[in-house]
């Protein structure tokens, strides 16, 4: 399994033990689902930047992708069309290569208003329909806005935000490593 995220998955200002898949790994393991895991996070990193490195990031014989990006989009005001064409170009080559995803959903800062917070909202949800692949529906659910779960930035999650951010996505993990076939998994 592959994580492909920005900084919010790479650990940012956190020790690699720390970060999103170094966390995800244990609690699978802790229920008996023994999963390699490859952080693919690029801090900085937008849907687009995720597109262009794509090849390189997912090896051969990678069998689920967990997709975590868009965050640095919103925060930059990225045209969401923009975002929802590199989001779904690479979700046809993951497709192609037969490799199961979830897609993690990202909300967009208030700052820009009401308008492109629809538009930029709705691509994770449109996306996942039209590809048929599972929703998370915000990576940052239960953490985000908490200042005892964010470290000083306010955007990134401490070792205990990222604990909850695991929390909440395990069944939805769980589920994606379910549909694998047998001999895959």
């Amino acid at each position: 399994m592959v994580v492909l995220g920005d900084s919010l998955s790479a650990g940012y200002g956190l020790p690699a033990s720390a970060a999103f898949p170094a966390r995800l790994k244990s609690a699978l393991n802790g229920k008996g689902l023994k999963v390699d895991m490859i952080n693919a996070g690029v801090s900085g990193d937008t849907s687009t930047g995720g597109r262009d490195r794509l090849d390189w990031s997912i090896p051969e014989g990678t069998e689920a992708v967990i997709l975590e990006l868009g965050a640095n989009d919103a925060l930059r005001g990225t045209d969401p069309a923009v975002t929802r064409a590199a989001l779904a170009d690479i979700l046809t080559r993951l497709k192609a290569r037969n490799i199961a995803v979830l897609l993690c959903g990202m909300l967009a800062p208030p700052n820009y208003g009401s308008d492109y917070a629809a538009r930029f909202n709705a691509i994770y949800r449109d996306l996942s329909k039209s590809f048929g692949v599972p929703l998370y529906p915000f990576f940052l659910e239960g953490v985000a806005a908490d200042a005892r779960l964010n470290q000083p930035d306010g955007l990134h999650p401490t070792a205990e935000g990222i604990d909850v951010i695991v929390k909440n996505i395990l069944p939805a993990v769980e589920a994606l490593l379910g549909t694998l076939s047998p001999q895959r998994s």
